[in-house]
């Protein structure tokens, strides 16, 4: 049977790439952007499996009425990829409160509540599957990518426990791509915090690295939308899904480090118990 899959952020890069993968796999895709007309040659080559709604997830109000509408429309929503983001860049300290709010009402409470929107239905028809677009920043961190990093932990952390909670046949997946040539560090795709000079020595190599174009990033998108439909549909789907070389070489580094962190200070966290009387 024809899935009905909602996609935040279809018009480029990974969601785009997800949208066509979906449409070859011969389910029918419904486009949230905030220019939806951006999808209208996909609907051309995929005459009435092409449906698009326009939505901001940062606006209140805007995810409960989109999966409704596209439920109505289609009578199902068998899977939500919450794929909407852009990359900020700034130290803590060079952060406006408004960045900084805005970033996680954009990765973290527009994915959260779109979640919360799909799970009445997908308990209603029995299950589902929920896509997360995370970043390997969901599980290292770099200079200047402090906040961004933020949200995706955050997404992360949320996930897991959603995960926990519901019992009802549906699917969470977390992906966590390395670098990718989907366009998000072309000259003016990153969003930039205003600079302080104390900080040109840690954060000055990332802000140089995500505006020094794009093009030579070792990642496919259009393997990984075919790695992310592959997931979904696996019989024993992962919660984390890492894509790419880089992401994977990051993470074991990180959780190796983790890992060797916590054996060397162990006796100190177990020392923290009430003495036996």
């Amino acid at each position: 049977m024809s899935r009905v899959w909602l996609v935040t952020g279809a018009s480029s890069g990974f969601g785009r790439a997800i949208a066509e993968a979906a449409l070859a796999a011969g389910d029918t895709v419904v486009g949230a952007a905030r220019r939806p007309d951006a999808l209208g040659d996909l609907a051309g080559a995929y005459p009435g499996r092409v449906d698009s709604v326009r939505l901001d997830v940062t606006e209140s109000g805007g995810a409960a009425a989109a999966v409704d509408d596209v439920v109505a429309r289609h009578g199902r929503l068998d899977v939500l990829v919450n794929n909407a983001g852009r990359t900020q860049v700034g130290a803590l300290e060079e952060t406006t409160e408004d960045e900084l709010r805005y970033l996680f009402e954009l990765h973290v409470f527009g994915p959260a509540l779109l979640t919360k929107a799909v799970l009445p239905h997908m308990r209603r028809q029995g299950g589902g599957a929920v896509v997360q677009m995370s970043s390997v920043g969901g599980q290292i961190t770099a200079p200047g990518f402090g906040v961004y990093c933020a949200t995706k932990f955050a997404l992360e952390g949320l996930t897991q426990a959603v995960s926990q909670e519901v019992d009802f046949g549906v699917r969470f997946l977390l992906v966590e791509p390395g670098a990718f040539r989907t366009g998000l560090f072309n000259p003016g795709a990153a969003y930039l915090s205003a600079e302080l000079p104390e900080y040109a020595a840690t954060v000055g190599p990332t802000r140089q690295y995500v505006t020094g174009g794009g093009g030579d990033q070792p990642g496919d998108p259009a393997k990984a939308a075919a790695a992310i439909v592959a997931a979904v549909d696996a019989e024993d789907p992962p919660l984390r899904l890492a894509l790419g070389g880089d992401a994977v070489d990051s993470i074991r580094t990180e959780l190796d480090g983790r890992a060797a962190e916590l054996a060397a200070w162990e006796h100190v966290s177990r020392g923290t118990a009430f003495d036996p009387e």
